[in-house]
């Protein structure tokens, strides 16, 4: 009985598989007679469709525009200001704003047509062609090896393996110049970039404004000693690993549509677009992730440099645990988002490599299979040799032509990581650009709120540039949003010696950072001479890098310094002046000896060489703030004695009252906003210092006398 009911059974099936057939090739037969009309059809649907995605892409530029400028309207509301409201974070993506970021540092990495770089790219794109080219040869001498391995022709097969080992030449050459080039465009952007950078913070005080006036930017050091370098690493390999698959998945494209026809082609395209799509839609937003990693690193870094700069008070206050969990927060949140970070990727590599490699690389097989099982109009008919030959040419293109769509896809992480690059580099150009135009931004913690002081704080005064130094009603604000003085009136002449006294926070070092052009004149005028005329000297002097001779004649060099006449000689006599001629002998490179020179100097031997270093510069004006607290009084007399000889007119933040006499004029603060400006008569004020002495002194034994008086009244 089961034999008889196999058999109708089996003869089913067999007609269902004929029946199969037949609608195949029927549909087969029906593509192949309308092929022209079927391609132009497919042809104009895509050229519709991407006329259609260009009027979309203007349309949302055109928003784009509309949401800029509403920003920027909305700037001030958002900005940080005097109650404390902070900037809101950049978000890192693939917009507007990242291409304007970018094409602000193209135009600073590559600056001209005749540039260095612009022959690099040039000739790195000739590297490019030439390898896509090479790789097109190697596919076809591929596909020629095993044809002849297939026929089992050993003489062909032996001329083809020559051929291919001399196309290695070549090929390899081309590699090598390729990763040549991305290093030495690297190199090249960084060095031009971190240039600009220099250029930009080295001047008009920028370095000392981003640090002091504006707290957007924590941490500029990491920024251009390394971001900078990830930024040009990050754009030379992103040229390299794009342009190249752009270029590749164009050549081997057309040579496939040659071969298996176009449409196979688009209809693959179409696919592999559809499965991009999703890909990109599930992909983290690892530029986001890669700019907060760099903000971390950079926080992380700051937090040793300031435990190395404060080394001693730590040490001093025992506060090591302190700091041991402060250093250790920093890393544990770093390495929190770092873990993060990886099981993202590993997450997105997983859907990435099933995607890219294996789901594609099916579809590849499929359309390489078109020749073999379907005859195209105008194919030859072809042997099992050629069938071979032609499989594995196209299977290698196809192969090229993935990886190529695979590098492609991978870049747009690439992509994402150089934005988050972009973004931190153009925020510090954007800042420096800011403090220079005398914009800033700094959230503000005033001891008694800063609502009052607003129209203060977002005010400007004026500056003139006069021979002689007068304040005009200017405000005297401090760091954190206090108004000092409200409004400071004051002039001195070339001659008038100032002294300036006060209690601690009352505006003194405020009124020189003004005087030197360190911080913004929030309103009045003041008039001042150049700041190559005013001299600054702080208690504890900046002792740079470099030999004994630069100590003393800092920021010049030496050309510089000759270029003035002055020679050595001239500064021995400057050293003489203050004892300081030992210095040279201690050393056999005399002048040109290194040492660092901050550990090696005491502390009075400090001021005594910035001393030296004000009687090379010969100010018109020179600002001493504290700064003979380490030496004698005799070394004190000498320097303000040839200070005065030397034509220079001293301002003077002291308390020692060894100092009056050198002085002519007095500016003395009483800390609640006050201020009296007049001519300072030293004896009279010391006689006058001396009577308050001895009265404070009365003074305090009136209590010890009330109390003597009450027992003797017992009696």
């Amino acid at each position: 009985m089961a034999p008889t009911m196999s058999k109708p059974s089996a003869h089913s099936a067999a007609a269902r598989d004929r029946t199969i057939r037949g609608i195949i090739s029927q549909l087969t037969s029906m593509y192949l007679q309308n092929r022209t009309r079927i391609s132009r059809a497919v042809y104009i649907t895509l050229f519709v469709a991407l006329i259609n995605r260009v009027r979309h892409a203007i349309q949302e530029q055109k928003a784009a525009s509309v949401r800029e400028a509403t920003k920027h309207a909305e700037k001030v509301g958002t900005t940080s200001t005097a109650d404390g409201e902070v900037t809101k974070k950049k978000k890192v993506e693939l917009n507007r704003e990242f291409f304007r970021s970018l094409l602000r540092l193209l135009k600073i990495v590559v600056p001209g047509w005749r540039s260095k770089e612009t022959r690099l790219l040039i000739s790195h794109s000739f590297f490019l062609v030439a390898r896509t080219l090479i790789s097109l040869k190697v596919a076809a001498m591929d596909g020629a090896i095993v044809k002849a391995l297939v026929k089992g022709n050993g003489r062909e097969f032996l001329m083809r393996i020559v051929w291919w080992m001399l196309i290695a030449v070549p090929a390899t050459f081309t590699n090598s110049m390729l990763s040549y080039h991305q290093a030495e465009l690297s190199l090249r952007y960084r060095t031009r970039l971190t240039q600009f950078i220099h250029d930009k913070y080295l001047s008009q005080l920028t370095f000392y404004g981003i640090s002091a006036l504006d707290d957007r930017i924590k941490n500029p050091d990491q920024l251009i000693a390394v971001d900078v370098a990830k930024f040009s690493n990050s754009l030379a390999e992103l040229y390299s690993n794009l342009a190249k698959p752009l270029l590749d998945m164009t050549i081997y494209t057309f040579s496939l549509s040659k071969s298996v026809g176009g449409e196979g082609v688009v209809f693959m395209s179409l696919l592999v677009q559809l499965s991009a799509h999703v890909m990109r839609a599930l992909t983290p937003p690892f530029g986001k992730y890669v700019a907060d990693e760099a903000r971390l690193e950079g926080e992380f870094r700051f937090q040793h440099s300031r435990l190395i700069d404060h080394s001693e008070e730590v040490a001093l206050y025992a506060g090591h645990e302190a700091e041991k969990n402060t250093l250790d927060k920093g890393y544990f949140t770093l390495i929190k988002h770092v873990n993060y970070i990886l099981r993202r990727r590993f997450y997105h590599g997983f859907m990435e490599d099933f995607v890219i490699k294996y789901f594609w690389g099916a579809l590849g097989l499929l359309l390489c299979s078109v020749p073999v099982f379907v005859k195209l109009p105008g194919q030859v008919t072809m042997n099992m040799g050629d069938r071979t030959e032609t499989f594995v040419t196209n299977r290698r293109m196809l192969l090229s032509a993935s990886d190529a769509f695979g590098r492609v896809m991978f870049s747009y992480r690439e992509i994402m990581e150089l934005a988050g690059y972009t973004s931190r580099v153009s925020s510090l150009l954007e800042v420096m650009d800011d403090i220079q135009a005398g914009h800033f931004e700094k959230k503000l913690v005033s001891s008694s709120g800063t609502e009052n002081n607003e129209a203060v704080l977002k005010g400007r005064g004026k500056v003139v540039e006069s021979s002689n130094i007068e304040f005009i009603d200017v405000p005297i604000i401090s760091p954190n949003g206090d108004v000092l003085v409200p409004a400071l009136t004051f002039k001195l002449t070339p001659g008038d010696h100032l002294l300036v006294v006060g209690p601690n926070g009352c505006g003194k070092s405020s009124l020189f950072r003004i005087l030197g052009g360190l911080w913004p004149v929030y309103g009045g005028t003041v008039h001042k001479p150049p700041f190559t005329d005013i001299f600054y000297i702080p208690q504890r002097p900046y002792l740079s890098r470099g030999s004994l001779r630069q100590q003393i004649i800092y920021p010049d060099g030496l050309r510089t310094m000759r270029s003035k006449g002055i020679t050595d000689a001239d500064l021995l006599s400057i050293l003489r002046i203050l004892s300081l001629e030992h210095l040279i002998e201690l050393y056999p490179e005399g002048w040109d000896a290194e040492a660092e020179w901050r550990d090696v100097l005491s502390g009075g031997l400090q001021q005594r060489v910035a001393m030296a270093r004000l009687f090379y510069h010969r100010p018109k004006y020179a600002i001493l703030d504290e700064c003979t607290s380490s030496v004698t009084l005799d070394t004190e007399k000498i320097m303000y004695d040839n200070a005065k000889a030397l034509g220079i007119t001293l301002m003077t933040v002291s308390h020692r009252r060894s100092l009056w006499k050198y002085h002519t004029h007095i500016l003395q603060f009483d800390g609640q906003g006050h201020f009296v400006f007049t001519r300072l008569d030293a004896d009279r004020r010391m006689r006058l210092e001396d009577e308050k002495e001895d009265l404070e002194v009365l003074l305090r034994q009136v209590p010890e006398l009330e109390r003597r008086v009450k027992e003797l009244s017992e009696l």
